[in-house]
């Protein structure tokens, strides 16, 4: 094996991972920040819960570009998803939405966080990433990542109306109030 290449290879596998591992780190407790600001701002506190949600809201959002920014992206994207899934989480009370798990909130708004700010965040130095619109990339990838954002919506939401539909009318989408007591 010696000789080959594959110190080479070795070598670039740690580096990529180790940036992926660190941004990942960094944009979770960016987030988990942001969160509890929100938090503090809106209802003059910061919870334990809070801190656990912006940890989730973080993870979620780093996920698509944890390879294609750098720390300074990593913390951008951490701290934006924190206070927008938290506010989305609050928002979930004023319109009645039935989201327990509070998963549009933290996973919609976070993946969507995630995905858009490539377009604006990622840079060539990052070892998956082209420059987006900050780094002098132009709009090209900003348009990728909205374009795939929307088309995931599309897609997602026909096949879990189909699948809802199915749900419905085969064992139903809720269990009688009694039994959930």
């Amino acid at each position: 094996v010696a000789g080959d290449g594959a110190e080479k290879d070795i070598a670039q596998f740690m580096s990529e991972t180790g940036v992926t591992f660190l941004n990942t780190t960094i944009a979770t407790c960016a987030a988990m920040l942001g969160w509890l600001l929100m938090e503090r701002i809106l209802h003059g506190k910061a919870t334990s819960l809070g801190a656990a949600s912006g940890i989730v809201a973080g993870l979620v959002a780093i996920t698509p570009s944890c390879g294609a920014v750098d720390i300074t992206g990593a913390i951008v994207i951490g701290a934006v998803a924190g206070v927008l899934c938290a506010w989305a989480v609050g928002l979930k009370y004023k319109v009645g939405m039935d989201d327990s798990l509070d998963v549009v909130g933290v996973h919609l708004v976070g993946g969507l966080v995630g995905t858009i700010l490539i377009g604006f965040l990622s840079t060539a130095s990052a070892p998956g990433g082209i420059d987006g619109l900050f780094y002098g990339g132009g709009f090209g990838s900003l348009k990728d990542q909205v374009l795939a954002a929307l088309w995931t919506i599309l897609w997602t939401g026909v096949l879990t109306t189909l699948l809802a539909f199915a749900i419905r009318f085969t064992i139903g989408w809720r269990i009688p109030e009694e039994a959930e007591v």
